[in-house]
């Protein structure tokens, strides 16, 4: 089956060209003419980004969510890529409408029209695993009815499995493939793509952002409606936006754009130090704007979540880079078990300063993320740093904030923008402010173990009186032992002399 699915990957290929968009590259042309050999190179009139794009579209939703993430990174790609492949962020081709509402009405159990009031079969999003539908409940409600792709599941798994095995080869036969832990970070990729394919999990994770975001001048989340929730069917609050792509419609609104490039920043830090919780599937076709300039958030199949150590070291390594302080960055890596323990902190230090010095003081539109992340990743391969699995999400997630944040406004400075909260949040985890927060979450587990401590040490002192009373008996037990072969051993020496004296 993986090798079926390999052999359609590869015809796909082969039939929108993409094998003469990868020998374009200046370092393989010399591999150019096998772009000759190509049957279906007759047939290739379409532009190359058009191309691209019909590939991942023809491939399936894992080959669209990659295309989603480069459409992001428009200092990587060129413009006719980039503006191609943003295409796939919410003009995915819908699936029929008649099988979304056989869908509809086989987890119901009813016809559509004693669930909904109104329902528009003419879908308004479709995406790579779902597409969306606007409806009105009986009461007057209006809201957004998500319907999963039928027979999705057995696409993904197949990928994922093929995915699984290329990790598995890359592993074994590339010296960094281990070092990066591919097969974790397949792992990871596949356990939220299992998530994505479980609507009522989306619902939760909608519900449990809401909480975090409630009443916030920042972001807005909506409301989800339980009652009517299933496995294949989510159902939540319509909302009301302008697409943040729209720049220009935003600034007809006159929302302030540069503050709207700083509030997506906060957003960010706010989720993952505060909360430990974030949305990690930023791309624009997952946000819009409200009226009142709040970010609007739609789309809560993969979210992150951060321990808290994994937010303690991320602190230290920003607020490291933040202050130029790059020995705080080696040694946090070292401390962190991401570097091993016998690296030369010095060494590193120097490497990591030579990638990061030359970015700052400069606004974002000077920076080229994609030549640091590559210089890194070069610097990382001499010190043996490991990928770390957990944090995936969270590196894509900062891809797309710094994608989204040079669509809004290229002069933004990320670094200053976020200094500022890290620096505050690091003083509520150290310090007597620090100290002061922790006490306030520990009293309530103080308060139930307060009171069991009198029976806790009883418990403990009679243990330690029955193991003394235990240990006497063994040592008595062992005397008494001890003194019976004395005895014996006597009564044989007895024995033996009364023999001796009636022979002689």
């Amino acid at each position: 089956m993986r090798f079926l699915r390999l052999l359609k990957i590869l015809l796909i290929a082969l039939r929108f060209g993409l094998d003469d968009i990868l020998l374009s590259h200046a370092k393989l042309k010399i591999l150019r003419p096998l772009t000759l050999l190509n049957p279906f190179r007759t047939r290739l009139k379409l532009p190359r980004a058009v191309r691209l794009r019909l590939a991942l579209e023809k491939l399936g939703p894992i080959f669209i969510k990659f295309g989603q993430m480069l459409s992001t990174r428009r200092d990587l790609l060129a413009q006719d890529f980039a503006d191609e492949l943003a295409k796939l962020q919410d003009q995915v081709p819908p699936f029929p409408s008649d099988l979304a509402i056989a869908t509809l009405e086989r987890v119901y159990e009813k016809p559509v029209n004693e669930v909904f009031l109104q329902f528009e079969r003419q879908p308004i999003a479709s995406a790579s695993v779902a597409q969306v539908h606007l409806a009105v409940l009986h009461n007057g409600t209006e809201v957004a009815v998500k319907i999963l792709r039928p027979a999705i599941a057995p696409i993904i798994s197949h990928d994922v499995a093929l995915m699984e095995t290329t990790a598995w080869l890359l592993e074994s036969i590339w010296p960094d493939g281990k070092r990066l832990k591919l097969r974790e970070v397949v792992s990871e990729f596949a356990r939220h793509l299992e998530d994505e394919l479980d609507l009522v999990r989306e619902a939760s994770n909608c519900s449990q952002l809401r909480r975090n975001f409630l009443d916030s001048p920042l972001l807005f989340v909506p409301e989800v409606y339980w009652d009517y929730c299933y496995p294949e069917v989510m159902v939540m609050e319509r909302v009301k936006g302008i697409p943040i792509s729209h720049v220009d419609t935003l600034r007809e609104h006159n929302i302030d754009i540069p503050q709207l490039a700083r509030m997506g920043v906060e957003i960010f830090f706010t989720q993952v130090f505060r909360d430990g919780y974030f949305h990690a599937d930023m791309h624009p076709g997952n946000i819009f704007v409200g009226s009142d300039g709040r970010y609007i958030a739609i789309d809560f199949g993969i979210m992150g979540s951060l321990s808290d150590e994994d937010k303690n070291y991320l602190a230290q390594n920003f607020l490291g880079f933040f202050q130029r302080d790059y020995r705080r960055v080696a040694q946090t890596h070292v401390d962190a078990g991401w570097a091993p323990r016998n690296t030369r902190v010095d060494d590193f230090e120097a490497a990591i300063r030579a990638v990061c010095e030359p970015i700052f003081d400069k606004p974002l539109k000077e920076i080229y993320f994609g030549r640091i992340l590559l210089r890194l990743f070069q610097a990382s391969r001499q010190f043996n740093v490991e990928i770390q699995p957990q944090l995936v999400l969270l590196q894509k997630t900062l891809l797309n904030i710094e994608g989204l944040g040079r669509d809004l406004d290229p002069d933004l400075d990320l670094w200053k923008t976020a200094k500022p909260f890290l620096e505050n949040w690091m003083s509520e985890q150290i310090g007597w402010r620090g100290l002061l927060t922790h006490l306030q979450k520990e009293v309530p587990n103080w308060a139930t173990i307060l009171p069991e401590f009198p029976r806790l040490i009883h418990y403990h002192l009679s243990q330690e009186r029955a193991q003394v009373l235990e240990d006497r008996l063994t040592d008595l037990v062992t005397q008494e032992k001890r003194q019976s072969r004395l005895l014996a051993l006597l009564a044989t020496l007895l024995a033996a002399l009364l023999l001796v004296q009636i022979y002689l």
